[in-house]
């Protein structure tokens, strides 16, 4: 591959290091959630094979209101018909929202501006948000002016814009600046501009200019970014007066990354798409930016408890589907195949229910620490009952997990190796995942039919306790084409039941045994397990019913089938 055709980004861009030779953002902590501010409606619509029309827009800008967000662009109203009648749109019905401000986006046009003023005519809040490509190759390739002429050209429109705000003073109307291509420009020019806007349009504390800096293309590591990202931070003049902002794509596919250490190196506000739609590979995922500051006990500042709904929202607005293996919201994300990891969850559930118990809690209150799941499905609206699925990769934690949860089924430590072997035996040959209910009905073909549908059937049976203690089982057993009636004796119901198959030829030595409830009340079921040896042959087998005692008798004569079947 001839990799000597692409430059290194220090070829392209100078990156000044702190005089001090120390960068900040490594020692710094995120302890709040920056100002989210998502572009779906603009910058992710425009990347849509098929834009939304206006209903759709509505949709997914109620959603957007409904999650939380202050501000949300919505759209290039100069581009397009569609994106200037949305504005109207929410000129003439509302936002939704009284504390919900409209970003809209324009470049450093005369003509195009007052288009997108008359937009946003009737709109009690807005900013407007105006942009021009500032890099060296932009500069020359795409717009053929010096850096002169582009500044020359953006203090004109910034004029322009500041004009046309005075002209309502009824309305707030504030200003946002993007040097598109940011972080392959000159970070002195960057510098120059930036300082430049904030002096003409005279911002202050109260009412800050946001200057927005994008990385439009991903040239570098994260690191790169965030040392441009400081050098802005550090060097604007009237600091308290600007909202630094961050726009990063993923053409590396680091912009999470890009995005975090900007937020460490001084950003307060981040532009991204709710699961990173965006041109080429995306714009920022503001999902996964939100929800790795829950996972850190931060407060994202935005309602994602709901994930699956939200994500039907973006998928039908967008025609775009989010991929299974999408942080937090994926199918898959919450979802263990492998054994190890399904046996770690399951322990990690049992240990969370025990410590919620020691502090006396609910279990949603409880401190979360699970393996493998960095945060509680159940906080962002998902069940447990996706967490563990089987193939066969699987492991038998994860077969026990899901009989447990969906059936009732606890089954013994020593039954769980024997039955995970049977599933994978079957996924083998299926090559398939198998459902909660399916490992269910497989249970039951594998351990309980051959109890009551066998070689040896129990036609009729009773047992009584003598007055000495011993149990006493009578019953008439069929043994293939014979029937005849046998009568045990034992310290239980089941050694003399154990007993009774001796005497009639089936030597039987029950080597472990286990029985629960399967549901609250006297009319639930019972479950019970036996392993026996007949011969030199050792099986499991189990019962159901809601008598224990039959379950107990139908495991005994489920394993006695399974061994004879096998012998």
């Amino acid at each position: 591959m001839p990799y000597h055709r692409y430059r290194p980004y220090q070829e392209r861009v100078h990156v000044p290091v702190p005089a001090d030779q120390r960068r900040s953002w490594p020692e710094a902590r995120i302890e709040r959630a920056p100002l989210w501010v998502p572009v779906d409606l603009r910058d992710g619509n425009q990347a849509l094979a098929e834009p939304m029309d206006t209903g759709r827009k509505r949709r997914f800008f109620d959603l957007l209101v409904s999650m939380g967000f202050k501000e949300i662009e919505v759209g290039y109203p100069s581009a397009s018909r569609t994106d200037f009648d949305f504005v109207r749109h929410l000129a003439r019905r509302g936002t939704g929202g009284d504390d919900v401000t409209v970003v809209v986006f324009t470049p450093a046009k005369p003509e195009l501006i007052d288009r997108t003023f008359e937009s946003i005519e009737g709109l009690p809040r807005a900013v407007v948000h105006l942009y021009i490509p500032t890099s060296p190759v932009w500069r020359d390739v795409v717009l053929g002016r010096s850096r002169a002429e582009v500044y020359e050209v953006v203090k004109e429109a910034a004029a322009h814009m500041a004009r046309l705000a005075d002209a309502r003073p009824d309305a707030d109307i504030r200003f946002q600046f993007a040097p598109e291509t940011f972080n392959l420009t000159e970070p002195d020019f960057v510098l120059e501009v930036c300082d430049g806007l904030t002096e003409l349009w005279d911002a202050s504390p109260d009412r800050p200019v946001t200057h927005n800096l994008p990385a439009t293309v991903e040239i570098a590591t994260p690191n790169v970014y965030a040392d441009q990202i400081e050098y802005l931070h550090r060097n604007l003049a009237r600091r308290d007066s600007v909202i630094l902002s961050v726009h990063p794509h993923n053409d590396r596919g680091t912009g999470v990354a890009c995005a975090e250490l900007a937020v460490l190196a001084g950003a307060q506000r981040v532009e991204g798409c709710l699961f990173g739609n965006g041109e080429r590979t995306g714009n920022v995922d503001l999902v996964t930016l939100a929800l790795n500051l829950y996972a850190q006990g931060v407060d994202p500042m935005i309602d994602l408890s709901d994930i699956d709904a939200v994500r039907e929202v973006v998928e039908h607005c967008n025609r775009l589907p989010v991929h299974p293996r999408h942080p937090y919201a994926g199918d898959l994300v919450h979802t263990a195949f492998s054994g190890t990891h399904q046996d770690a969850i399951s322990k990690g559930f049992a240990q969370h229910a025990r410590r919620a118990a020691e502090l006396g809690v609910p279990e949603r209150e409880a401190p979360w620490d699970v393996p493998y799941l960095p945060v509680d499905p159940a906080d962002i609206g998902r069940t447990y009952e996706a967490v563990i699925r089987v193939n066969s990769q699987s492991g038998k934690g994860g077969m026990a997990y899901l009989l447990r949860t969906r059936h009732g089924l606890d089954l013994p430590q020593g039954m769980r190796p024997d039955f995970s072997r049977v599933v994978q035996e079957a996924t083998d040959d299926s090559g398939q995942e198998a459902t909660a209910k399916e490992l269910y009905e497989l249970f039951r073909a594998t351990y309980v039919a051959p109890g009551q549908d066998g070689e040896v059937a129990l036609c009729s049976w009773t047992t009584d306790r003598a007055p000495d203690g011993a149990h006493r089982f009578v019953c008439t057993l069929q043994v293939g084409e014979r029937a005849g009636d046998f009568e045990g004796v034992g310290n239980g119901p089941l050694s003399a039941f154990a007993d009774a198959l001796a005497a009639a030829g089936i030597g039987v030595d029950i080597l472990d045994y286990a029985e629960h409830a399967m549901g609250e009340g006297g009319g639930s079921e019972a479950a019970a397990y036996a392993r026996c040896r007949v011969g030199d042959v050792v099986r499991w087998g189990a019962g159901l019913d809601t008598s224990v005692l039959t379950a107990s008798v139908q495991a005994v004569l489920a394993a006695v089938n399974r061994a004879g079947a096998a012998g």
